[in-house]
């Protein structure tokens, strides 16, 4: 039992607001260390984990490509994009994209989308200049705020998009993992089908969220002027 104790730091870690990379890898450190297993083991582990990842290494493609584009003006056009549409808030903008993200990523692509590739060069800049276009220029809290709510609707998209996919590795680690241990036959598709609901029930849950957002920007801001 000794070897929880990786969760333990876990936990505490992200209660403290200490960096999530830094503390799963001291976790992980720990309780390999406490399980017996050699450093040069735990060294060999990340670097396995590591290499096999695609997922890890083309961040080191996509990050310059994304750097390059800001770097010439992208924010800046997605807030003049937004900005002649009067109609789009920064809590419609961003239920729209939580509505595109749950669906694709429910139909198996969810790539199209992303923090780094998407968020922070097109979504966070959209709805920040619908915010400045109401209200004008938007001080640090607001900015935090938007930024969150925009990388809150891209995670809980995909989270409980993805599900939805028949071939996604959650569902066939849970069928794989469930005829391993207890014998038992899953059909992928019926696990597929029933993580409908909770998708649906996210996609409300979190749509009311992003709705009452304007609202909430607007008291910031009000309490800003005055």
């Amino acid at each position: 039992m000794i070897v929880l104790l990786g969760v333990a730091l876990v936990v505490i870690g992200f209660a403290l607001r200490f960096n999530p990379l830094l503390v799963v890898t001291v976790a992980g450190i720990v309780s390999a260390l406490l399980g017996g297993i050699s450093p040069l083991h735990i060294l060999d582990a990340f670097g396995t984990g590591f290499a096999s990842s695609r997922s890890i290494t083309i961040a080191f493609i996509v990050l310059p490509v994304i750097g390059l584009l800001e770097r010439y003006g992208l924010q800046q056009h997605a807030k003049r994009l937004v900005s002649q549409a009067a109609a789009l808030t920064a809590g419609r903008l961003l239920l729209l994209y939580l509505g595109i993200r749950q669906l694709t990523a429910a139909l198996g692509i969810p790539s199209i989308g992303g923090v780094p590739q998407m968020v922070r060069p097109v979504i966070y800049p959209m709805a920040e200049g619908a915010v400045m276009r109401a209200h004008g220029h938007t001080p640090e809290r607001v900015t935090e705020t938007i930024k969150a709510h925009a990388a809150a609707a891209d995670t809980v998209g995909v989270f409980f998009g993805e599900d939805c996919f028949v071939a996604v590795g959650s569902i066939l680690l849970i069928t794989g993992y469930v005829d391993a241990s207890y014998h038992l036959k899953l059909d992928p598709l019926q696990v597929a089908v029933w993580a409908i609901p909770t998708a649906i029930a996210a996609f409300v849950i979190h749509g009311f969220r992003l709705l009452w957002l304007d609202g909430q920007l607007a008291r910031m801001m009000k309490e800003r002027k005055s």
